[in-house]
């Protein structure tokens, strides 16, 4: 069985955490090195405060890095040791490169970098992935492996993609957000109960969200399903398909998102 090591136990370590329990993988062969007590551990899961304290004889095969991206330059040295033993590195830190990560773990760790978003903590997450040169094939399914507890998993070569990754399924569960925050208030200024058309916005974009994942059909013919000729929806969509509407709205969205991307990557 492959032995993970889980550095940090947040929100996304903690989500990736439960997926693997539930697929099966055994307490005993995970350990978690978080300061913070996590809840609920299942009996047989180890959890230790420092990198110090991980137990002498436990080898890990994936070390997942999960501490926030500005801990990462202080936390990851201590790991470097695992690396000479050959365990993967699978890093869901933003804006932490391969490179970067290489210097902190001795110059010739097995990296995969991968950027991961929230709605995997209901186990509808998007996770895309790059590895480094010295990471084996037998590895990288392992990382897959381990991703796919949380949903769904895609993979680039060329690393610098990670920021267009970033911009559109890494920071997108924010998009949707607030789009669904703006259609409430649209609701509330053309007259419905704010309670009532928060819950119009919120069931919509669910069940939109829903009809798509289940739907053979692509996105455009899902729009072109629900408009009629001269119809609402059509009046709708004449304000946020014209030249200025949506779509430009969201390239320059995308496109902002992904240059903060490349220059918190340094």
């Amino acid at each position: 069985m492959t032995k993970i090591l889980l550095v940090g136990c947040g929100k996304m370590g903690g989500a990736l955490l439960a997926g693997w329990l539930n697929r099966g993988i055994a307490a005993a062969d995970v350990v978690v090195v978080e300061p913070n007590p996590v809840p609920d551990l299942p009996a047989g899961l180890r959890q230790v405060a420092e990198a110090a304290a991980i137990p002498a004889d436990f080898a890990p095969d994936i070390v997942m890095l999960a501490v926030k991206p500005q801990a990462m330059d202080q936390a990851t040295p201590a790991y470097a040791g695992y690396a000479a033993q050959g365990a993967c590195f699978l890093s869901i830190a933003a804006g932490k490169t391969i490179a970067g990560l290489n210097a902190l773990l001795g110059g010739s760790a097995a990296i995969v970098r991968s950027m991961p978003n929230t709605p995997a903590a209901v186990g509808r997450g998007i996770t895309v992935c790059c590895a480094s040169a010295t990471v084996g094939a037998g590895q990288r399914d392992a990382c897959q492996s381990l991703l796919e507890a949380v949903g769904e998993v895609g993979w680039v070569a060329d690393e610098a993609l990670i920021d267009a990754v970033t911009a559109v399924s890494g920071s997108g569960p924010a998009y949707v957000f607030w789009l669904t925050e703006c259609l409430a208030a649209a609701g509330e200024k053309a007259g419905l109960d704010a309670a009532l058309s928060a819950r119009l916005a919120r069931a919509t974009v669910f069940g939109a969200g829903e009809l798509m994942r289940q739907s053979p059909d692509s996105p455009a013919q899902l729009r072109k399903n629900v408009t009629s000729p001269n119809g609402t929806t059509q009046a709708a969509l004449d304000v946020l398909m014209a030249p200025d509407g949506l779509g430009p709205l969201m390239d320059r969205a995308v496109a902002a998102a992904a240059r903060r991307s490349r220059e918190l990557a340094g």
